[in-house]
């Protein structure tokens, strides 16, 4: 009899990227690496054991601050794991009984091919009900290293209704069933408070709706989807493209240029961690970088008066620059190995809060989103809204309203599509009066106009 263990295949993947776990079997010298379709985050993996293990919340964000929670298994899924890796050493070990009992000498290769053999029959039955959920994990594992994670994040939250209006529906998924009727049922669900979900203990409870802007963002995610779908060869039906995606316009949280200088100069001597925020977040405000790009900046990418780098989510190679306000900052940091003390973005969101509020940012915002018909108003303190990408949107405000054009922003910051920037020329009266005056505006002093 051949020995059987399981392990995780870390060098298939970075630490913060889900690996596939696959069983290794070895008989008489001859060793055979079988694929068991299964990929867990290193940290859910015991390789001691040889078997999956259940992180808490806590635990998990001290040992993983940068990884979404959602990413890591829930106590329910590492039980079912771990008995589909019982099962799988299960059938093996009957493979090795039944070439015992018909007297046949097998080998590492016989062992596996018959493993194959017997598993592909299921494979094919199953694949109706599995292979889109599949596909969209597929789509995540492949992508953790190149795009962003708040959109790594969009896609499971998309699996996970998915799987909700499964259940609720009572009829099974697949790329064939998603046309124009299936985008018109799925988008009244996820504005409903019908159907239940599962939680991260495993609990089933009842779903909350979703906003209408939220409900078009799934939907838009889903055509994504099934383009990329298509591209690898799967058989996607065209009769969801006439639907329209309708979107409510979102509310553009800037700072306005006193809140700005006001953060710019206020005076942290007493808070190191909050002063290396205001930084960060200042120096996102007069150059326009994402986090992801705060993040990944090197000195080598300061060339004298300008910054030049290839931006993480768009690929786009960008010359921004240098004022005397992202000079002032990164003089701080200058003996320093990195130009700037970029912190997780999750605690860089939590710390910019209180930065703000700090600072006295507090005007009250409305904020309205629509759930189906249903009109939902909240009144929040400006600086619960602020986050780390408050500084890209600050910096396209501010730019505009320092007489800069919108064409002019646009290639410094990196955005190619108008229709999305348009909002940022709509978002403050203030551009319009400055515009306005360096078109009209002139020396009248000496002139003067003779009644009639």
């Amino acid at each position: 009899m051949g020995t059987i263990r399981f392990e995780l295949r870390r060098e298939a993947k970075y630490t913060n990227s889900k690996s596939p776990i696959r069983l290794i079997y070895q008989i008489k010298g001859q060793r055979k690496s079988i694929p068991t379709g299964i990929m867990v985050l290193p940290y859910c993996w015991d390789s001691k054991e040889q078997r999956t293990i259940y992180i808490e919340k806590k635990a998990a964000k001290k040992a993983a601050p940068l990884i979404g929670y959602d990413q890591f298994l829930t106590d329910k899924e590492s039980k079912e794991i771990n008995k589909r890796l019982l099962a799988i050493k299960s059938d093996l070990e009957a493979i090795e009984q039944r070439f015992e009992f018909d007297g046949v000498v097998y080998s590492a290769d016989m062992v596996a091919a018959k493993y194959t053999e017997l598993k592909q029959p299921v494979t094919k039955k199953d694949e109706s009900s599995t292979f889109l959920f599949d596909f969209i994990d597929k789509y995540i594992n492949e992508h953790t290293t190149t795009r962003e994670e708040g959109s790594l994040q969009t896609y499971r939250s998309l699996k996970r209704h998915l799987q909700d209006f499964q259940k609720h529906t009572r009829r099974k998924i697949t790329f064939d069933k998603i046309d124009y009727s299936f985008f018109q049922s799925f988008q009244s669900f996820l504005i409903s408070p019908t159907g239940t979900t599962t939680n991260r203990k495993g609990e089933t409870v009842q779903r909350i709706p979703l906003t209408n802007s939220t409900a078009s963002k799934q939907l838009s995610t889903i055509k994504t989807f099934l383009n990329y779908a298509k591209k690898n060869g799967v058989q996607v039906s065209d009769k969801y493209k006439d639907f329209t995606i309708k979107r409510e316009p979102m509310e553009v949280i800037a700072l306005t240029s006193n809140e700005f200088e006001t953060l710019f100069r206020l005076d942290l001597s007493n808070n190191k961690k909050l002063a290396q925020v205001r930084d960060v977040f200042c120096f996102g405000c007069t150059t326009g970088l994402r986090y992801s790009d705060l993040a990944q900046l090197k000195r080598e990418h300061i060339k004298h008066d300008e910054i030049r780098l290839t931006v993480t989510k768009t690929k786009q190679p960008l010359t921004i620059p240098l004022t005397n306000y992202s000079r002032v900052i990164l003089a701080k940091y200058e003996q320093q190995l990195k130009p700037l003390p970029v912190i997780s973005n999750q605690k860089m969101n939590e710390y910019v809060k209180q930065l703000c509020k700090r600072a006295g940012i507090a005007e009250p915002i409305e904020i309205v989103r629509f759930q189906g018909a249903k009109r939902i108003v909240n009144i929040y303190p400006k600086y619960d809204l602020v986050g780390s990408h408050t500084g890209r949107k600050t910096f396209a405000t501010l730019s505009l309203e320092k007489g800069m054009s919108a064409e002019q922003v646009m290639a410094i910051g990196g955005w190619k599509d108008y229709k999305s920037f348009k909002r940022y020329v709509n978002v403050t009266s203030q551009l319009k009066k400055t515009v306005m005056l360096k078109a009209w505006d002139a020396d009248l002093s000496e002139f003067k106009l003779k009644a009639v």
